[in-house]
C-alpha cells in the first residue's frame, strides 16, 4: 500500500484557501502572467494612441471604422485556419512567431509617426499585418493555458487570464491619454513595441510537455471537423452565437469612443483614456465576479451579462454629462467581459482537448472577429445618422438577442432543484 502523498495533501489545502490564485503554483503561469501583462498595458497604450491619431489626422468616423476593421478584420480570415494550426503545431513556437511579429508592426509604426511621415493608409496596413499576427496567436494562447496549469486548475486560469487583460485594460490607456498629450502617439506606440519584448523572455523560459503527435490529415479536413464539431453541440453553438451578435451590435462602441469624447463630451486625449479606463474597470470587476460564480449557476450568465451591455451602452449613448457617461462605461465592460469569461469558462470545460484549438478559434471569432464588421458598420451608420444614435441602437439590438437567446437556451439550462 502506498504512502499519502503529504506534499500533495499541502498542495491541495493552500489551493482551497488561495481560491483564484491556485494557477500561480505552477511556475510556467507565473512567468506567462508577468510577460503578458507588461505586454497588454503597451498594447492598450497603442490602442489608444493609434485611435487618437486616426481621428486627429482624418476626423472622420468612417475611417476610424476602416482601420478598426482593417486591424481585427483578419480575426474573421485567418482565425479558423489558427485553430487548425493551434492543434497541429508547437502552440509556445507559434506565440514566439505572432509576439515578434506584433513587435516588428508597432516598431514600424513608431518610426514613421515620431519621424511625422505616417499617414492614414500606413496606419490601415500595419494594422492589417498586426491583425493577422493577432489571428494566430489569440486562439494559440486561449488553447496554450490548459498547458499551463492543467485542466484541473483551467477555470481560474481563464478568470485570471481576463483579469490580466482588463487590469491592463485599466492601466493603458490612462497612461496612453496623458503620454499623447504630453509626448505623442509615436511614442505610446514605440512603449508598446519595446513591451513585446517581455512576453517573448517569459515564454523563453517557460518548460511544457511535448504535445502527443496527431495522425496525418489534410488542414481543410481539420478545418471542417472544428466546424462540425461546433455546430453539433447545440450549448457551445448557442452560446457563440449569442457573444457574435452582441459584439457585431455593442462593441463599436470601442471605436466610435473618440468621437464621444471629443464631439459629444467636448474632451481631448485624457478623457478618451480615462473613457477606456472606466471600460477596463468594469471589465476588471466582470472578471472577477466571474470567477466567483459556480459551475452549476454559470449557464445563466451569458444572457444576463449580454442584458446589461446592451442595456449600459445605450443609456451611455444618450448621455452628454462626463460623469454619467463615465460611470455608464462601467456596466458596460462588466456585462461583456462577464458574457465573455462565462462562455469561455462553460466551452474550455466541456470541449475535447484534440479540438480545443479549433473551438477556442470559433469563440475568439465570436467575441474578437466580430468587432471589425460592427466597426466597419459602425462607422458607415454614424456618418450618416450620428453616433450617439448608431451606438444606442446597438445597445437595443444587444439587449433583444439576450432575451431571445435566454428563451432559446431554456431547455438547455438545468432545473433547478
Amino acid at each position: 500500500m502506498s504512502e499519502p502523498d503529504t506534499n500533495s495533501d499541502t498542495r491541495e489545502q493552500a489551493a482551497s484557501r488561495n481560491g483564484l490564485l491556485v494557477p500561480f503554483r505552477h511556475r510556467n503561469y507565473r512567468l506567462y502572467f508577468v510577460g503578458q501583462m507588461i505586454s497588454l498595458v503597451g498594447f492598450w497604450m497603442q490602442a489608444i494612441a493609434q485611435a487618437w491619431l486616426v481621428y486627429r489626422l482624418t476626423d472622420s468616423p468612417l475611417l476610424l471604422g476602416l482601420v478598426g476593421f482593417a486591424g481585427q478584420g483578419p480575426m474573421l480570415l485567418f482565425t479558423p485556419f489558427a485553430g487548425v494550426a493551434a492543434d497541429r503545431l508547437p502552440r509556445q513556437r507559434i506565440l514566439y512567431v505572432t509576439q515578434a511579429a506584433m513587435m516588428a508592426c508597432a516598431a514600424l509604426f513608431s518610426i514613421l509617426a515620431i519621424t511625422g511621415r505616417i499617414e492614414v493608409w500606413h496606419i490601415v496596413v500595419i494594422a492589417f499585418l498586426s491583425g493577422i499576427a493577432n489571428a494566430f496567436d489569440v486562439p494559440t494562447r486561449q488553447s496554450f493555458t490548459v498547458e499551463l496549469v492543467g485542466r484541473a486548475d483551467l477555470p481560474r486560469a481563464i478568470a485570471l487570464n481576463s483579469i490580466m487583460f482588463n487590469a491592463a485594460r485599466l492601466v493603458g490607456p490612462a497612461i496612453a491619454g496623458v503620454l499623447v498629450a504630453a509626448i505623442g502617439e509615436g511614442w505610446c506606440v514605440a512603449l508598446n513595441a519595446v513591451s513585446y519584448v517581455a512576453v517573448i523572455v517569459s515564454l523563453a523560459l517557460v518548460r511544457v510537455e511535448p504535445q502527443p503527435v496527431r495522425e496525418p490529415s489534410h488542414p481543410l479536413s481539420d478545418l471542417k471537423a472544428g466546424f462540425a464539431y461546433v455546430t453539433a453541440h447545440p450549448r457551445i453553438r448557442s452560446m457563440l452565437l449569442l457573444l457574435a451578435l452582441s459584439s457585431l451590435f455593442g462593441t463599436s462602441y470601442l471605436t466610435l469612443m473618440p468621437v464621444f469624447a471629443r464631439d459629444v463630451l467636448h474632451g481631448s486625449s485624457d478623457l478618451l483614456g480615462y473613457m477606456m479606463s472606466a471600460v477596463g474597470a468594469g471589465a476588471l470587476a466582470g472578471a472577477i465576479v466571474s470567477s466567483w460564480i459556480r459551475p452549476a449557476q454559470m449557464a445563466v450568465v451569458p444572457c444576463l451579462a449580454a442584458a446589461l451591455f446592451g442595456g449600459a451602452l445605450a443609456a451611455f449613448a444618450m448621455s452628454e454629462i462626463i460623469w454619467l457617461s463615465l460611470f455608464l462605461l462601467v456596466p458596460a465592460g462588466f456585462g461583456m467581459m462577464a458574457m465573455g469569461v462565462a462562455t469561455n469558462t462553460l466551452i474550455q470545460g466541456t470541449v475535447d482537448d484534440l479540438m480545443r484549438g479549433r473551438v477556442m478559434a470559433y469563440y475568439v471569432m465570436s467575441f474578437i472577429g466580430m468587432a471589425p464588421v460592427s466597426a466597419l458598420l459602425a462607422g458607415w451608420v454614424s456618418h450618416g445618422v450620428g453616433a450617439p444614435a448608431t451606438l444606442a441602437a446597438g445597445g437595443i439590438l444587444c439587449v433583444i438577442a439576450a432575451a431571445c437567446m435566454w428563451i432559446i437556451q431554456a431547455p438547455l439550462r438545468p432545473a433547478r432543484p
